[in-house]
């Protein structure tokens, strides 16, 4: 079981080839095994790139995120008060950023790595990666 950032479940769906080789052997076992979790706010930006134009997805919203939670093996996890507490807890390096900090106390509030690109995430050393 593997946490995914937000852009990896874009990539996933519209560009797979930007996963780097790590990444996609990470989806496709936790597709295979126990699962891919997306946290809820990944909705949220996702709705905000689509509604900028900064991401094409040649359907509506609602439609594209249908494919996605059936094209793969997807857990969505709410936002917790312990992932809520531990957000609080992580240190600055990680970024300011509420969606990256929400998405990393969600991999350490299940114990599970997150799947990113993210140079902030994976250098801060607070929570497992895989890229």
């Amino acid at each position: 079981m593997f946490v995914a950032d937000t852009h990896i479940i874009i990539w996933d769906a519209l560009k797979p080839d930007k996963l780097s080789i790590m990444a996609r052997e990470a989806l496709d076992m936790a597709d295979r095994s126990d699962g891919i979790v997306l946290c809820d706010i990944s909705f949220w930006e996702i709705a905000m790139l689509v509604a900028k134009k900064r991401v094409e997805i040649g359907v509506s919203y609602l439609d594209f995120i249908d494919l996605v939670l059936t094209a793969r093996n997807i857990t969505v996890q709410p936002i917790t008060p312990r992932i809520a507490d531990i957000v609080t807890t992580l240190p600055e390096e990680i970024n300011s950023d509420p969606a990256d900090r929400l998405i990393a106390a969600t991999a350490l509030s299940l114990g599970i790595p997150l799947i990113t690109a993210d140079k902030n995430l994976a250098d801060s050393k607070a929570v497992q990666t895989v890229w």
